[in-house]
């Protein structure tokens, strides 16, 4: 079932499709694409220039770009250089860049000419920075090495090309939705291992195969299937620079892909804008997936029904390379659940004594496999808090039924406690999902005088005037009365990372000061 021809070091599987099918499409943007011959030399290129520029094996190299065929390019050039690649968010607040460029004391960065006038300013906070390659977008022309020029001329040096994939290629940052993002340290090994046990026996991902991807390449569930996964399967894909639900209609219309990888918000954004057209089908999708945050049984339920394909969902953490279970497209499924573990891969729910709790029961879910990281980078206490006995300690809560399908409940840290009975958020805000006329939802916990602490609900409404009584009323309908929400908030978005997780930091934040007003 493990395809292992597909865990190699990523110069072995550019060559091999350069060979293979060099004149197939690999990668394709709005503003032009590129073979996988192509990429075998342009990667090479870079890489060679990245060595004639002072890069050393192990130095760390930021990839500060949008979604674009360059994210990836460089991505494989920096590897081919024997370089660790360090993903930001093009959309990334200064603080949060200059946190990461100084954390993982990065020597270059990739960006473009329109974020030039941004890196001269933050530089001097950055000692470690002292290479800028900058890559055509914008008005602006900025101090740095010219990215093109450095793809198609030839270097000095020839790409390093190491053959090793166990120690540290990539540091992907957590999204940090309840604190400081911390740099999870992963291996080519680890998250070609995940495309070799996953995607390609589960979602038989294979070079027939051409994907729309919307998804945020800094993410690791991005930078392992629409990066790593496509080459490693020697598919095509359409990187879609943002997701827009309008333009990725338009594109699936086009009958020219088979598989669509997103996370739960695209999926409702698809249904809202189609409503009350029927059943549609799109294009060629053969295959739908879903990971980066719970996806709600109704709407998995919803999405099928309308299009006619499956949609599976998955549990996946940066700190497992992605994915730790799936649901398969062939035998019985629980909607609502994130399917089983990957083939290969151990888990188990212990309770607070670190003992297996029983079937049913709720307790942290622990994970160990050949995915899970290194550790945390220049973070020894908290690797050694999260690594323990061999064992990743993911701080999520779950459940596993009688035929081994798990449930993920919600997060020890985000665990409402209401005069000493436990409530997570994920239960309450699955059945407030299922109301007609609510779009998206999210729960915290807010500080009550008697109580400690209380649900306060936030809702995106479907209509113009909503009611907050028959939300409640719906509440109390599926609901023991200690978790019915005390409060009710309607908001115009619910606030998510870009792989879609809730930033629950910050409806609280808005409830207390709200509250203090």
């Amino acid at each position: 079932m493990l395809q292992t021809d597909l865990i190699a070091p990523i110069p072995v599987l550019i060559q091999r499709h350069a060979g293979e099918r060099g004149r197939k499409i690999a990668f394709e943007d709005a503003g032009g694409k590129v073979t996988y011959g192509e990429l075998a030399s342009r990667t090479a290129n870079l890489a060679g220039h990245f060595s004639d520029l002072g890069i050393r094996p192990g130095d760390r190299v930021v990839i500060f770009l949008p979604n674009c065929v360059r994210w990836v390019e460089a991505c494989f050039a920096i590897a081919r250089a024997g370089a660790v690649s360090v993903p930001i968010s093009y959309d990334a607040t200064e603080g949060e860049v200059v946190y990461r460029l100084q954390d993982a004391a990065c020597s270059m960065v990739i960006t473009t000419d329109e974020r030039s006038g941004f890196i001269e300013a933050i530089r001097q906070q950055c000692p470690d920075l002292g290479t800028v390659v900058l890559i055509e977008r914008g008005q602006a022309k900025g101090k740095g090495h010219r990215y093109e020029d450095l793809a198609v001329k030839k270097a000095v040096s020839a790409p390093r090309d190491s053959l090793t994939m166990h120690e540290p290629a990539f540091i992907v940052y957590t999204s940090g939705t309840t604190g400081r993002a911390k740099g999870v340290l992963l291996s080519t090994h680890s998250m070609l291992w995940v495309t070799a046990s996953c995607w390609a026996p589960i979602a038989m991902l294979s070079d027939t195969d051409t994907l729309l991807s919307p998804l945020p390449l800094f993410h690791s569930y991005a930078l392992n299937l629409s990066v790593l996964g496509v080459l490693a399967a020697g598919a095509s894909e359409y990187i879609m620079e943002k997701f827009s639900t309008s333009d990725a209609l338009r594109l699936l219309s086009t009958g020219k892909f088979t598989v669509f990888p997103g996370v739960p918000t695209m999926f409702h954004y698809l249904l809202e804008a189609t409503k009350g057209e029927g059943r549609l089908k799109l294009g060629a999708i053969r295959l739908a997936l879903s990971a980066g945050a719970i996806m709600p049984a109704p709407l998995n339920r919803e999405f099928e029904s309308k299009f006619g394909i499956k949609l599976l969902d998955g549990y996946g953490i940066t700190e497992t390379s992605t994915m730790v279970t799936m649901n398969w497209p062939s035998g019985g499924r629980v909607l609502g659940s994130c399917g089983l573990p990957v083939p290969g891969l151990s888990v188990r729910i212990v309770g607070q004594d670190g003992k297996d709790v029983a079937q049913g029961s709720e307790g942290e879910l622990i994970v160990r496999g050949p995915n899970v990281m290194l550790g945390y980078h220049n973070k020894p206490d908290e690797t050694a808090t999260a690594l323990r006995d061999g064992w990743y300690h993911t701080g999520d809560l779950a459940k596993s039924d009688e035929n081994g399908f798990l449930t993920i409940t919600g997060r020890l840290k985000e665990l409402i406690i209401r005069g000493g009975q436990n409530i997570a958020p994920a239960e309450i805000e699955e059945i407030v999902g299922g109301h007609e006329h609510v779009v998206d939802c999210a729960v915290v916990g807010v500080p009550h005088q008697h109580l400690g602490e209380v649900v306060a609900l936030f809702v995106v409404s479907r209509v113009a005037s909503p009611d907050r009584e028959a939300i409640l009323a719906h509440c109390r309908k599926y609901l023991s009365s200690y978790k019915v929400p005390e409060s009710v908030s309607f908001v115009d978005e619910i606030p998510r990372t870009g792989s879609g997780k809730i930033m629950r930091f910050k409806l609280r934040a808005a409830f207390e000061s709200r509250s203090a007003g």
